[in-house]
């Protein structure tokens, strides 16, 4: 039987308080920018950051105007992130400067905005925002920003990656799609969003590694004893992308992860909730959002509830008022009064 996450039963009670967890150790941050900087000095010191916090790169400006670049940082115990942003630039890695500078780790570059190339010992591709590159950085690149570029960086030492991938080495880049308008790959989108979601707030080290661990193993090896954290964000993200779909089901979630139904729901219980809960939660909380949004103060709540993929808004209003305590209407109301929630 179809096993439908629409959740439109009785709604449970409130889950109680979790205990609180014993404080973790933060990741890293470093920042960089070029604000402020005299020109001259801009790209020894862009070099300088990024061969200390991310990888030792040879820059070069494409045009006559000064380098504007800014970048952010997080150091796990093993992996590294970082969001960057720059002006008109050529990176590059060629045989003598990896034999100067190896570092002996596994990029994954996601590109947001500014088209690319990347050239490489096998040949060269043509990278879009929207795609991501996975690439051994002690081997020959060179990446090329014509208009500029924002993009993620994640990277992770050789050997854990190896470990990864099954021992195979990575000869050739790795190319994915994880643009959310477009057919994607479902592990590389999930994990676009979980770099993405890291650095606006870093969490528990130890989590986030595991999590990201697990979806490189999928996309690199594919499923070598059943990952549980890297299925389970993967699935994550594809109810993220249709929770407004009143008639999601398990089984779809499932087959769009490549996993069974029912190691799905395995999956998820061990997170600590069911597929239905999470999908119940995630809609809730989406919809408290657009009710205490006042750019949507006018937005009826049946319209609410229906963007929040709930068919019945009866049902959601008894469901919003277990978790919260109150009617969506009482919370609209007391938001526009500046009642802190």
């Amino acid at each position: 039987m179809t096993q439908h996450l629409s959740h439109e039963a009785r709604p449970a009670d409130p889950r109680p308080e979790r205990s609180i967890e014993p404080p973790h150790r933060q990741a890293k941050t470093l920042k960089f920018t070029t604000r402020g900087i005299p020109a001259v000095n801009r790209m020894q010191l862009w070099a300088h950051h990024n061969a200390k916090a991310l990888i030792s790169l040879d820059i070069r400006t494409m045009d006559e105007q000064p380098l504007q670049a800014a970048e952010i940082n997080l150091h796990f115990p093993s992996l590294k992130f970082a969001e960057v942003k720059g002006s008109a630039q050529v990176v590059e890695r060629n045989e003598r400067y990896i034999r100067q500078n190896p570092m002996d780790v596994i990029a994954v570059f996601f590109a947001l905005e500014g088209e690319a190339f990347f050239y490489h010992q096998g040949g060269h591709e043509s990278l879009k925002p929207g795609q991501a590159v996975i690439y051994d950085a002690d081997r020959p690149f060179m990446r090329g920003f014509s208009r500029g570029l924002r993009e993620m960086v994640l990277t992770i030492p050789r050997g854990e990656y190896l470990e990864l991938a099954g021992g195979r080495p990575l000869t050739r880049p790795l190319v994915f799609d994880f643009n959310e308008a477009a057919p994607a790959n479902r592990q590389m989108m999930a994990l676009a969003r979980l770099v993405r979601s890291t650095l606006e707030q870093p969490g528990d080290p130890e989590r986030t590694e595991g999590s990201v661990m697990e979806l490189l193993s999928l996309l690199v090896a594919g499923d070598r004893g059943g990952a549980g954290a890297g299925y389970l964000a993967a699935a994550r993200c594809y109810i993220e992308d249709r929770l407004s779909d009143p008639a999601l089901t398990a089984g779809e979630v499932a087959a769009a992860v490549g996993v069974s139904e029912r190691h799905l729901a395995r999956i998820f219980t061990e997170a600590g909730e069911a597929p239905s809960a999470f999908v119940l939660s995630r809609r809730l909380e989406t919809a408290r959002g657009i009710l205490t949004d006042p750019h949507q103060r006018t937005t009826p709540v049946g319209r609410v509830a229906a963007m929040c993929g709930f068919a019945s808004q009866s049902y959601f209003a008894r469901a919003f008022k277990v978790r919260f305590g109150m009617t969506p209407l009482q919370l609209r109301r007391d938001a526009l009064l500046g009642v802190i929630l």
